[in-house]
């Protein structure tokens, strides 16, 4: 048998089926299995994305399945669990996914399953560590989504700003993927020339750079007012990380990693750049941080070990 990449996505709600949509769209991996609680769902999705395949860039063997499909899956992405609903913080959801998840990892690991996890459900920093616990894989090959959608919301928003195209806008979002995600200003720019310049060439006002930060941590409220949930930007977001572990990239995508040390911290999950390829995160890039920036990361941190402990401690 000639070994392809099997994807298995956990979770056919909107997440989870606009990754699907888009994975099918870019033709990432040759094979898709999705599997949900709801079987109906998963296999009308199952169904629905193959009567696509005549239009898609690449052959790609779709089904749904159970957790037994995960024994031979190159990537297993989870975006199963309970929705953030309007009103509540991605923190609130600690206790009922921890749970569902719980089930979930037991399940995909009496499997044999023994290749990359990447969690998309929140608060996605400390389900990814809950995940990283229940599995028993190393550190490295265990992956939270992290501030990736927020430093795409950051990216879009400062080229919206400066009218000039998101892609050549290089800028981080991290920390929380949460309330206390805190942008980097200190790193970013625009096609190498730093932020704090286009803003004396634009004789723009820093009140006017919060507004925009502002914006980027309060989006996911303002869409869920809207239309009840986010999904399509993080669904992309989960692609191009699927992209970057498949085909070995080595790219720095600011994703939920394990710190060892890192920022001068031990133990937590937590969004920040990092190298990802074929083996997952390969190392962790430390960022020289101002004394501010610096602060607000130790909050970060503080907040999402103060509300994971007394609920991980159970299990």
């Amino acid at each position: 048998m000639v070994k392809v990449n099997r994807v298995a996505l956990i979770g056919t709600g909107f997440v989870g089926s606009s990754y699907a949509f888009a994975l099918l769209n870019q033709g990432i991996t040759e094979e898709l299995v999705l599997i949900d609680l709801n079987e109906a769902k998963a296999e009308g999705d199952a169904m629905d994305l193959n009567h696509g395949l005549p239009f898609s860039p690449s052959r790609t063997k779709i089904w749904y399945g159970s957790y037994a499909d995960c024994d031979q899956a190159d990537l297993v992405v989870i975006t199963a669990g309970a929705n953030q609903k309007p009103g509540e913080t991605r923190l609130d959801l600690v206790e009922k996914n921890t749970k569902i998840f719980k089930g979930i990892v037991d399940q995909i690991m009496a499997s044999g399953f023994d290749g990359i996890f990447l969690v998309a459900t929140n608060p996605v920093d400390i389900l990814t560590y809950a995940v990283w616990k229940f599995s028993g894989l190393p550190k490295e090959r265990v992956i939270g989504s992290g501030t990736i959608l927020d430093t795409a919301r950051f990216r879009f928003l400062l080229g919206e700003y400066f009218d000039v195209d998101t892609r050549n806008v290089h800028a981080y979002i991290i920390g929380e993927h949460g309330d206390t995600e805190l942008p980097v200003w200190s790193h970013a720019d625009i096609a190498g020339t730093r932020i704090s310049q286009w803003t004396k060439r634009h004789e723009s006002k820093q009140e006017e750079l919060d507004k925009i930060f502002i914006n980027v941590r309060d989006a996911a409220y303002h869409i869920i007012e809207r239309k009840g949930a986010t999904y399509y930007g993080i669904a992309m977001g989960l692609v191009r990380l699927t992209k970057a572990i498949l085909r070995n990239e080595n790219s720095v995508l600011t994703v939920s990693a394990y710190l060892e040390g890192e920022y001068g911290h031990n133990d937590v999950y937590i969004g920040v750049p990092a190298v990802v390829n074929r083996s997952g995160i390969r190392e962790v890039v430390e960022l020289d941080l101002t004394a501010e920036e610096n602060e607000k990361f130790t909050h970060s941190v503080t907040v999402l070990k103060e509300t994971m402990n007394p609920v991980l401690s159970k299990y």
